[in-house]
């Protein structure tokens, strides 16, 4: 149970967790919110992310990259913790628990009078699965390709963000797309930080991240611009809506995060990188409780 839980990677959840709840809270601030709607949600994604975490395990351990080269905590498959079957039956398992829960979830949404909305919602479901095991299973494996950002900015932000509020309310809001943006780069940001540190051994095991392609200089100030931009969309949001000066109460979180960006900034070791993931993730949670805080204050 410990190697399991483990290769869980239980300290990405609360990256996980922040679009959902950034999407329940622009729900609340408009009187649309459901604790049965939030929690099924936020089970959902918790499924999705761990299945994303097996099989990054699976990929990578399969493909040789998690090896003594790389930077950061040794994966179970790495490790010979958990076998590469015994990751695959967990895989499965995963997938088929956390489709019921989705299917649960979008019974409470849209019951049995939206039909539509329910089908398109099960394939974004479906999308979503099918996101988290080709990020590094198969040979096809968008992560090796450099388009781990893309998907991580659509799923986790996008999606996250607007698709919970949607659950909710049936609307889609185009100014909700605001702090969407900043919840997807912010995790991008966190990815980035992840291929930052381990941009030598992915270049040793031919994992052409971004940050690969970019090289270390570029993947720096792409970092920098992954979360300026994300900061400035938010601040953007709650202007153009008028809220009052309680509403910014999320400023705190960017006071860490600017802290963060001067330890990439000065950073001359990829190994010291690896500290920061956490940091990120964490003010990431934090962000999106103090900017849903804000909306209900302000």
């Amino acid at each position: 149970m410990k190697h399991w839980i483990q290769a869980a990677r239980l300290r990405t959840l609360p990256l996980s967790l922040s679009g959902i709840i950034t999407g329940s809270f622009l729900a609340a601030s408009k009187g649309m919110f459901c604790w049965d709607i939030c929690v099924l949600a936020l089970l959902t994604t918790v499924g999705f992310q761990i299945l994303s975490n097996f099989a990054n395990d699976y990929g990578d351990g399969v493909k040789g990259t998690d090896n003594e080269n790389r930077i950061g905590p040794q994966r179970a498959l790495q490790s010979g913790a958990i076998s590469p079957k015994q990751m695959l039956k967990g895989i499965y398992i995963t997938i088929f628990i956390t489709l019921l829960i989705a299917l649960l979830l979008i019974y409470v949404s849209f019951g049995k009078e939206n039909f539509t909305l329910s089908i398109t919602f099960f394939f974004l479901g479906l999308a979503s699965i099918g996101a988290a095991i080709k990020y590094t299973m198969g040979k096809g494996a968008y992560g090796y390709s450099g388009f781990g950002d893309v998907f991580v900015f659509l799923f986790f932000g996008l999606l996250g963000v607007v698709g919970c509020e949607f659950l909710y309310t049936q609307e889609v809001s185009k100014l909700s797309f605001l702090p969407a943006v900043s919840i997807g780069l912010f995790s991008v940001g966190v990815l980035n930080l992840n291929n930052m540190r381990d941009r030598l051994s992915d270049i040793q095991s031919n994992k052409n991240t971004l940050a690969v392609k970019l090289g270390a200089k570029n993947a720096k100030i792409y970092h920098y611009l992954l979360l300026s931009v994300g900061m400035l969309s938010a601040i953007y949001y709650v202007i153009a809506l008028g809220y009052s000066f309680k509403a910014y109460l999320f400023l705190i979180s960017f006071v860490l995060l600017l802290k963060h960006i001067k330890t990439v900034y000065t950073n001359k070791e990829a190994v010291l990188l690896d500290p920061e993931l956490k940091k990120v993730a964490l003010t990431t949670f934090l962000f999106s409780l103090l900017f849903g805080i804000g909306l209900l204050l302000g």
